[in-house]
């Protein structure tokens, strides 16, 4: 059966296919896990873009290996290699390959469940209203299999305006679970490109999406999140690198949004109180008392009275110090 396009503000999309845009470095170890996952899959339209961020290690062969396997089940099979940057740079390789009606992201060490995709475009089928829908994740150990406790909040499930749940992680941001229409992404971003930030890809991906449009939730597991030693979000941080770190999720919360066009003086405080206490939190960590100071006033500004108990108690363990 010959493919179905559409024309979309800025693209051509094949009606009905879901692109599947995943960054990978060095994972010739557990690549395989989140291949033999879509080569599962229950849907028949799949495009499987599959960008390496300048690998050292086997990932290229592991990844040229699977392409037969593409093939017999008759999905587009894109490998593209680029020079080591980060995810969100590598993402943006993949993106300028997407042709699906659909869109997803998933980590290359997770695994989806035989019919998460199915589920999910049946979902948007089903309910025009909605450019998007989530699945809920499970967390397992990559050396024993087993089930672990998630390490992200699950939130109000029944919520679907989830922009300030997912910025004050009062929600789960993981990748594999989101499914959106690709056509409104793409109104978002044109040029195809996400912003660069080595804080990963989540932000960049859902929260412009979130801002315009709503989230509601499939309450089923369909996504397994790897749980590992030695990955991206679970590599311990020297000092400098956390607050370099923060520093690039303030400057990238600010691009968002610009990009979302978020200029009233309530969400703008909203922004400025997560920043905030985020560097709170961190000067607090180091005991840089300057900057916990500055972070809590900044806070106090954006009406947290609850502060002011933890305050008192920091300001008398301070001056107690300084007795000493």
């Amino acid at each position: 059966m010959k493919d179905e396009s559409f024309i979309g503000k800025n693209f051509v999309y094949i009606k009905g296919r879901v692109s599947a845009v995943v960054p990978v470095y060095n994972g010739e170890k557990h690549l395989s896990h989140i291949l033999d996952s879509i080569l599962a899959q229950t849907y028949p339209q799949i495009e499987l873009i599959l960008v390496d961020d300048g690998s050292n290690d086997g990932t290229i062969d592991v990844a040229e290996s699977y392409r037969e396997k593409f093939a017999i089940r008759g999905y587009e099979y894109h490998v593209v290699q680029t020079s080591h940057k980060n995810a969100s740079a590598a993402v943006n390789h993949g993106l300028p390959y997407v042709t699906g009606e659909y869109l997803i992201w998933p980590d290359s060490d997770d695994r989806l469940e035989k019919d998460s995709v199915e589920k999910r475009v049946a979902f948007l089928q089903n309910h025009l209203q909605y450019q998007c829908v989530r699945s809920l994740a499970y967390y397992y150990s990559m050396e024993t299999g087993e089930l672990l406790p998630a390490d992200e909040k699950t939130g109000d499930l029944s919520r679907e305006d989830l922009f300030w749940d997912i910025l004050y992680f009062r929600t789960y941001v993981c990748c594999g679970c989101y499914m959106l229409r690709s056509e409104y992404f793409f109104n978002i971003y044109p040029e195809r490109r996400i912003p660069e930030y080595d804080v990963g890809q989540n932000f960049q991906m859902l929260l412009p999406f979130m801002y315009y449009h709503q989230c509601p939730t499939i309450p089923e597991q369909l996504y397994g999140v790897c749980v590992r030693e030695g990955s991206h979000s679970r590599t311990k941080l020297t000092k400098e690198e956390e607050y370099r770190k923060y520093r690039d999720y303030e400057q990238l919360v600010d691009e968002i949004a610009m990009i979302c066009h978020i200029e009233d003086r309530a969400s703008q405080k909203r922004i400025t109180y997560w920043k905030a206490k985020r560097r709170y939190y961190l000067e607090i960590k180091y005991g840089n008392r300057k900057g916990a100071l500055k972070a809590s006033n900044r806070m106090l500004r954006c009406g947290d009275q609850n502060l002011w108990h933890r305050l008192k108690d920091y300001v008398w363990n301070y001056l107690h110090a300084l007795r000493r």
